[in-house]
């Protein structure tokens, strides 16, 4: 039985406060669950630290099986990490290194998209949409081409992918036509972009993209650290929108946020490429963490996998999703809501600027927060991502609170 229990945080004098945001994406579990806490302490003294270098220990395998029974068919080579940040930039690396062994080490060009939030490492950084996220580092980390946003005022309060839209990847081609095929590596895209306030990709955008990265050999890369293991309903958005990806990059539900962890799956053919094309004795690709596959981490990772599939959570967090955007339409006729996106467990409500952009946003979740609900807000956006253990009677106190304190704002 899944333990809707776990969908409160408590401030220090024990007040309850209910998560609308699952911490940030990654307790889909819910808090506290103690199969993790437990696994956790079992491993720390049974084996708390091994390298991954040269040598590596059995639950980091069980961790990379696991992983790889949820991921498309062939994307089943997984390199750990320890954040979603890292997870991007050992994708990056693993695909510069595969365009290398093929003899095609000029694909050195890497395309994003505007609004784009792939993590704060310096990869990361250069793949950034979000102009903020860069300003500050300019000159340290060289932009990558930007795939024009897929949000349009035409789809506002569409109820999951908009209908209209999929032209908008023909932008990829004009890219290609800009900087050519042959120096281009790979295109980055979360398939929903989360962070900047969820942007729900319209119907056929992501198989455009799929089938051009096919014609000029480009590897197409799902960001998937928020929309992984269960939000869109499935383990990953890939499965949800029928698109394969070459490479997923994950992190946070993990391990259900109880251990810092990430990864990379990888199709094995890439993998295959990289390491058969390598020298005899020696290392094939020149990467990696201290604590990759960290045994703690492995552990809360084998443990949280657990916890999904005993409790069919995925399924469990598909069957809410109606409820659940139901219930958070209903705000629509509020004078302040300028728009609502949302697609599985995952969903953000826009509001219209007071002042500076960003500026209401940034009160509005510390009144919620101090009205009992906890969740995150980018600009004028508040994100909602609700544990997959919820109920509907928490989707309602959520909305209940969101609406009280929305109520004292006026357009």
């Amino acid at each position: 039985m899944a333990r809707a229990e776990g969908m409160y945080y408590y401030d220090p004098q024990g007040r309850p406060i209910i998560d609308g945001a699952s911490g940030l994406f990654a307790s889909a579990a819910g808090h506290g669950r103690p199969e993790i806490a437990d696994a956790v302490g079992r491993q720390l003294r049974e084996l708390d630290f091994t390298s991954s270098f040269y040598r590596s220990h059995p639950l980091a395998f069980a961790a990379a099986h696991a992983i790889a029974q949820l991921t498309p068919e062939r994307l089943d080579r997984i390199f750990f990490v320890n954040s979603g940040s890292e997870a991007v930039d050992t994708a990056m690396k693993i695909i510069l290194a595969y365009h290398r062994a093929r003899g095609e080490g000029q694909r050195t060009v890497f395309i994003s998209r505007e609004r784009a939030y792939h993590g704060v490492n310096f990869g990361g950084v250069s793949l950034s949409g979000l102009v903020n996220n860069r300003r500050a580092f300019a000159g340290v980390a060289t932009p990558a081409p930007l795939l024009r946003h897929t949000w349009r005022a035409q789809s506002a309060f569409s109820h999951g992918q908009p209908d209209t839209g999929a032209n908008l990847a023909d932008d990829l081609q004009r890219l290609i036509d800009v900087h050519g095929a042959e120096n281009i590596a790979a295109v980055f895209v979360e398939p929903i972009a989360g962070s900047t306030g969820v942007l729900v990709p319209p119907r056929g955008y992501l198989e455009r993209l799929r089938a051009i990265c096919d014609a000029h050999g480009l590897l197409l890369v799902f960001d998937e650290v928020i929309t992984g293991f269960g939000r869109t309903g499935s383990a990953f958005a890939a499965q949800s929108f029928k698109v394969r990806p070459d490479l997923i990059t994950m992190a946070k539900a993990i391990t259900n946020g109880a251990q810092p962890m990430g990864a990379v799956a990888v199709d094995r053919r890439i993998h295959d490429q990289v390491v058969h094309s390598a020298a005899e004795d020696s290392i094939e690709l020149f990467h990696g963490y201290t604590w990759s596959a960290h045994p703690a981490a492995c552990a809360a990772c084998v443990a949280a996998l657990d916890i999904y599939a005993r409790e069919q959570l995925f399924a469990r967090g598909a069957e809410l999703s109606a409820y659940f955007q139901k219930r958070l339409f209903s705000l629509a006729d509020l004078p302040v809501v300028t728009d609502i996106r949302a697609y599985g467990l995952l969903a953000g409500v826009e509001l219209a600027p007071d002042g500076k952009p960003g500026q209401r946003g940034y009160r509005l979740q510390k009144e919620l927060f101090d009205a009992g609900l906890h969740l995150k807000t980018t600009g004028d956006v508040a994100i909602l991502a609700p544990a997959l253990v919820a109920e509907p009677a928490h989707i309602d106190e959520i909305v209940d609170v969101l609406r009280r304190v929305l109520e004292c704002h006026s357009a």
